[in-house]
C-alpha cells in the first residue's frame, strides 16, 4: 500500500537495530521515499544538517543517548515532525515524548503500512485518501491533505492536534469521550496518555481561539470534548464537499 505521493520525501531513520533499520529503509524506499538511516544520536545530529528531512523516525533506545533527550534537541534545531517508534514498556515515555516535542508515538512492533500512514500524516497529507473537506463556519478541515484552515489561512497543527480536531469535528454536535480520543490517536488508553490528551486539547483550543474566537473546543466534565460555536452549546452537523 503506497501513498503515491512519496517521491522526493526524505525520512531520517534513527534506529540502532541494524536488521530493523534495513527492513524499514528498504520498505519505505520501495514506496518512493528517500531514506537516510543512522544508528546513534550523534549521527542523527550531524545528519539533520546534511539531509534536511521531511520527517524523523526516532527510536528511544540508542547507544549513546536516550532518544527522549535527542527528540528535544532535534525539535529545537529543526522544524521537522518527529515520530517516536519504541518497544518501551514504560507508559510515561509516550507522554514524555509528546511533552518534549514529538508529534507522534508508535509502539513496536508495527507494520510498515502503519508507519507509512503516520509518516504521511506527519508530512501533512493522508496517503490514499479521497478528498473530503468538512466545513464549520470559517473552519475548513481537509481530510485528504490533513490540513485545517480558517478563512483560507492554515492552522499550524501537529499531527496529533489534527487527528483530535478531525475526530471531534466529525462527531459534531456530539460530545466525544476522552477514551475515544485517546484510542483514536494512540490506539490505547492509560492514565499517562489521558493527561497528555488534555495537554494537547488545551493547545488545540488555544490555536482555534486565536484564529476563530467564535469556535470553542469545550471540555464537558465527566464526558469529553465538543466542538461548538459562540452562538450556543453546539454547532450543526458538518457539511462536506
Amino acid at each position: 500500500m503506497g501513498s503515491g505521493n512519496a517521491a522526493g520525501r526524505t525520512v531520517l531513520l534513527v534506529e540502532d537495530d541494524a536488521n530493523l533499520s534495513t527492513m524499514v529503509s528498504d520498505g519505505l524506499r520501495m514506496r518512493g521515499y528517500v531514506v537516510w538511516g543512522v544508528g546513534s544520536a550523534g549521527e542523527a545530529e550531524q545528519a539533520v544538517d546534511q539531509v534536511d528531512p521531511d520527517v524523523i523516525v526516532l527510536d528511544l533506545m540508542l547507544p549513546d543517548r536516550n532518544g527522549l533527550t535527542l527528540c528535544s534537541v532535534l525539535k529545537q534545531r529543526v522544524a521537522t515532525s518527529v515520530i517516536i517508534c519504541s518497544a518501551t514498556r514504560r507508559k510515561d515515555d509516550a507522554v514524555l515524548g509528546m511533552q518534549l516535542g514529538a508529534d507522534d508515538f508508535l509502539r513496536k512492533p508495527f507494520s510498515l503500512d502503519e508507519l507509512e500512514a503516520r509518516i504521511g500524516l506527519a508530512m501533512g497529507r493522508g496517503p490514499g485518501r479521497r478528498q473530503v473537506i468538512n466545513h464549520f463556519g470559517r473552519l475548513d478541515i481537509d481530510v485528504a491533505r490533513c490540513e485545517a484552515a480558517v478563512d483560507g489561512q492554515l492552522l499550524r497543527l501537529t499531527p496529533t492536534e489534527f487527528r483530535l480536531l478531525s475526530l471531534v469535528s466529525s462527531k459534531t454536535p456530539d460530545v466525544v469521550s476522552r477514551q475515544d480520543l485517546a484510542e483514536h490517536v494512540w490506539g490505547t488508553v492509560d492514565e499517562g496518555l489521558m493527561r497528555s490528551l488534555d495537554v494537547h486539547m488545551r493547545r488545540l483550543r488555544a490555536k482555534l481561539t486565536a484564529a476563530a474566537p467564535e469556535l470553542r473546543l469545550v471540555a464537558r466534565r465527566g464526558f469529553g470534548y465538543q466542538l461548538a460555536d459562540g452562538a450556543g452549546p453546539g454547532v450543526a452537523a458538518p457539511h462536506r464537499s
